[in-house]
């Protein structure tokens, strides 16, 4: 059987922006005209909940259409009430070590996955994921809010797999090392 795994998926343009200014996320590339949606619907399939920071939740909460990630628990780490809106998402406020756990016990057995910068590197500072996706999106964006900027410690980490997704994205897998792959890979881009 096998254990569930607290693991990243992100995108970056090629500069390491996860979003441009103001939260930007206009040079992320949606699904294409035959519908593939760069593997968020299986993304969504394999984990059992998420765990993500205010200000992501905030900027998902503004994408056009229903709420991306239906009835999945949500754990949104931030210290204000959430507003109402998203049944499936509620408001966590601890160490980063006490939302991962929370985060795994939400996730019912299944895969927890981090979502946006602040818990990003809160994990990666903390040693608290098994893999990191990540999708370079052929693009360089100058500004913006940077994914690795600020991490406290050195983290090592070796390459498990790569591939080439349309429109000229690569996505790398990463564990850190000593740490072994046990499977799966992120979305191309957190946009449905």
């Amino acid at each position: 059987m096998m254990t569930a795994r607290t693991w990243v998926s992100i995108a970056t343009s090629l500069d390491g922006f996860i979003a441009g200014e103001d939260d930007d996320l206009s040079w992320l590339p949606g699904p294409d005209s035959s519908g593939d949606d760069g593997g968020f619907g299986p993304f969504l399939g394999q984990i059992g909940a998420l765990l993500m920071g205010r200000r992501t939740r905030d900027v998902a909460s503004g994408f056009e259409g229903p709420w991306p990630y239906g009835t999945l628990p949500v754990l949104v780490a931030t210290h204000h009430p959430l507003p109402p809106g998203h049944a499936s998402s509620r408001d966590v406020a601890d160490p980063i070590a006490s939302l991962v756990r929370q985060g795994l016990a939400a996730a019912g057995g299944k895969d927890l996955c981090l979502d946006g910068g602040g818990i990003i590197r809160q994990a990666l500072d903390g040693g608290l994921f098994d893999e990191l996706v990540v999708t370079f999106v052929p693009c360089i964006l100058g500004r913006g809010i940077p994914l690795f900027a600020g991490v406290a410690s050195r983290s090592s980490l070796t390459c498990s797999g790569h591939r080439l997704l349309s429109g000229g994205m690569l996505q790398g897998t990463y564990v850190p090392i000593g740490g072994e792959a046990t499977g799966g890979s992120g979305p191309a881009h957190p946009k449905g």
